[in-house]
């Protein structure tokens, strides 16, 4: 099975006190996620960012983006990413 994609969308902007205007994740997280090697750990920071995005607010583009992402990739998106569209 294919791994759980980054949840980056290429957007790349980090403003709003050091969070990625495009998927909320600092710096800092996006080194984190390329370390994670397990896939239930990919997951559970997939989880973990949308309650992330949830708290900082103005992120609702970022989970349709994921979604296509991960039909693009042919894997099963995260429950919470789905919840979150």
């Amino acid at each position: 099975m294919a791994k759980t994609p980054s949840p980056c969308i290429d957007v790349c902007k980090f403003k709003r006190g050091g969070h990625c205007i495009g998927c909320s994740m600092t710096k800092a997280q996006k080194s984190l996620f390329k370390q994670l090697k397990k896939n239930k750990h990919r997951e559970a920071f997939v989880e973990m960012l949308v309650g992330q995005q949830s708290q900082l607010g103005r992120y609702a583009h970022w989970a349709p983006a994921y979604l296509r992402k991960c039909l693009k990739k042919k894997v099963k998106p995260v429950d919470a990413a789905r919840n979150a569209a």
